[in-house]
C-alpha cells in the first residue's frame, strides 16, 4: 500500500515555516509522504497566522485554495488563527481538524484519529516547556532555521502573539547545540535562530541562562559560517550580548530591531518595553562597533492616538539612524488586543499617505547602505534558486543583502568571494572576485 500523503501551506512569519518544518518531519516519521501544496494529498494542513484581521483573510483564502486543490483530502487547519479563534476556524465547512499551537506536535497521532472530533485547542498558557522536536534540514536549501524559544511575556497593545503562542518558552542549551550540529553537518553552513521574543532566552530554564552564554558555545561549532539572529529587542542587548554579538566573526553583522515607533508617546501607547533614547543609544553602539552593519526594523504607521508630531518623531530617527531597510505596517484594528478598544483611531487616507512617505525614506536609505558597498569585497552565502528576472546567483551578505552575479550552478548553497560592484533601486550587483 502506497504511504499517505500530506501537503503544507503556510502564512504569516519566519516561526511558522520553521514550525511547518518540525510537523513535516514528525508526519515523515509517521509513515507520510509529502507532497507540493499544488498537487492532491490525502491531508492537507494549513499553517495559519493570525497577527492582523488581514491575515485571517488571507488564511481563509488558503482553506479555500487547498480545498479546491485537494478536494477529497482531510483538511488540518492548526497555527496562530486555530489557537486565538478555534471556533470559527471549525465554522468553515472546508476544514475536518483544528488544531491549536499548544497541540501541534501531537499532529500526526491526531492524524490518525482525524474522524474522532473537529477540535483540538488546549489553552496554550499553560504550556511551561518548548518540545524538542528533531531539526529539519531542508534540502536543497543554503540556510537553517532553528527555534530556540516560543511564546511572549509581553503584552503590547496592538499584538494578538502572546494569546496565539503563550508565554516564553525555552530550548534547553544542550538541545539546541545538538540540533544546531547536525543541522550544519548536513550542509547548512548558516543557521538563522528564531523565536517570537528571542532575547528572553533561557530566563523560563532551570538553571537560567541566556542568549549570550547559547552564542558563545555556538561559535565553536565547526563547520559553521554565520549564525544570524532573527529579531531582538533593544532592551534584551545586555553588555554580554552586545559584547558576543560584535566581537565575533561568527555572528552575521546584520540585526533586526523593531521600532515601532520613533515616538515615546506612541511606544507608551503602544506598551513597548523601550524608549527611543534607549533604542539611539543601542544602534549608534552596534553601528560603531560593526563596519557596514545591516541593519532593520519594523514601523507601524498609524496607530491609534498617532499625531502628525509623532510621525515627524518617527520619520526624524529613521533618517538619523544607520537603517539598510524597513518593514512598514499600516495598522489595522486586531480584534481581542487592547487597541481595538483605543480612541483617536486614524484614517485611512491618512494612513495610507504615511506609509508611502516612510516607505520611499526606506527605499532612500537602502539604496545609500547598497551603494555604500560598492567596490568592496564580501563573503556571500550563494542561495539555492537564481534571480528569476536575471538567471544570475544570487549571494547573501553577512549584513544581509542579495548580491545578484554570473556564475555557475555548483556555486550554489556554497560560500562565495563577491566583490559588489553596482546598486540600483531594486537589485545589488556583483561579479566572483
Amino acid at each position: 500500500m502506497s504511504p499517505r500523503t500530506v501537503a503544507f501551506a503556510t502564512l504569516g512569519c519566519r516561526l511558522n515555516q520553521v514550525d511547518t518544518q518540525q510537523l513535516q518531519t514528525l508526519c515523515e516519521a509517521r509513515g507520510f509522504r509529502t507532497v507540493p501544496v499544488e498537487a492532491p494529498a490525502d491531508v492537507v494542513v494549513v499553517n495559519t497566522c493570525a497577527v492582523t484581521a488581514r491575515a485571517e483573510f488571507s488564511d481563509r483564502q488558503a482553506i479555500r485554495r487547498a480545498a479546491r486543490v485537494s478536494p477529497r483530502a482531510r483538511l488540518v487547519v492548526t497555527g496562530c488563527w486555530a489557537q486565538t479563534s478555534p471556533g470559527d476556524v471549525a465554522g468553515l465547512r472546508e476544514v475536518d481538524l483544528v488544531v491549536g499551537n499548544a497541540d501541534k506536535q501531537r499532529l500526526p497521532e491526531l492524524l490518525d484519529d482525524l474522524l474522532a472530533g473537529k477540535i483540538q485547542v488546549s489553552a496554550i498558557a499553560g504550556e511551561r516547556t518548548l518540545p524538542a522536536v528533531p531539526p529539519a534540514p531542508v534540502a536543497g536549501r543554503s540556510r537553517a532555521f532553528l527555534k530556540i524559544q516560543d511564546g511572549c511575556q509581553h503584552r503590547c497593545a496592538f499584538c494578538i502573539v502572546p494569546f496565539a503562542r503563550g508565554q516564553s518558552r525555552s530550548l534547553e542549551p544542550t538541545v539546541a547545540l545538538d540540533q544546531a550540529r547536525f543541522l550544519v553537518e548536513a550542509g547548512h553552513p548558516e543557521i538563522v535562530l528564531t523565536g517570537v521574543d528571542l532575547g528572553h532566552y533561557g530566563a523560563d530554564l532551570v538553571p537560567r541562562t541566556t542568549l549570550a552564554a547559547l552564542l558563545q558555545e555556538l561559535v565553536e561549532l565547526p563547520g559553521l559560517r554565520w549564525v544570524r539572529l532573527s529579531s531582538v529587542l533593544p532592551a534584551y542587548f545586555t553588555p554580554e550580548l552586545a559584547e558576543i554579538v560584535t566581537s565575533s566573526p561568527v555572528i552575521a553583522p546584520h540585526f533586526h530591531i523593531p521600532l515601532q515607533s520613533g515616538s515615546d508617546r506612541v511606544l507608551r501607547l503602544m506598551r513597548r518595553p523601550y524608549n527611543t533614547p534607549m533604542y539611539r543609544r543601542l544602534v549608534e553602539r552596534l553601528a560603531t562597533a560593526i563596519p557596514a552593519l545591516g541593519l532593520g526594523a519594523d514601523v507601524i504607521v498609524g496607530f491609534p492616538g498617532e499625531r502628525d508630531a509623532d510621525f515627524a518623531e518617527t520619520l526624524a530617527l529613521i533618517e538619523a539612524l544607520p537603517f539598510s531597510y524597513l518593514h512598514v505596517f499600516p495598522y489595522s484594528t486586531r480584534r481581542g488586543t487592547e487597541a481595538a478598544t483605543f480612541a483617536g483611531v486614524v484614517d485611512g487616507r491618512t494612513i495610507a499617505r504615511r506609509s508611502m512617505r516612510l516607505r520611499e525614506l526606506a527605499r532612500a536609505k537602502s539604496l545609500a547602505f547598497r551603494r555604500g558597498l560598492a567596490g568592496s569585497l564580501q563573503e556571500v552565502l550563494v542561495l539555492e534558486t537564481r534571480d528569476r528576472a536575471t538567471g544570475r546567483l544570487t549571494g547573501l551578505t553577512g549584513n544581509y543583502v542579495e548580491v545578484l552575479f554570473e556564475g555557475a550552478d555548483a556555486l550554489m548553497r556554497g560560500l562565495a568571494r563577491v566583490r559588489v560592484t553596482d546598486a540600483e533601486r531594486d537589485r545589488t550587483l556583483g561579479e566572483i572576485a
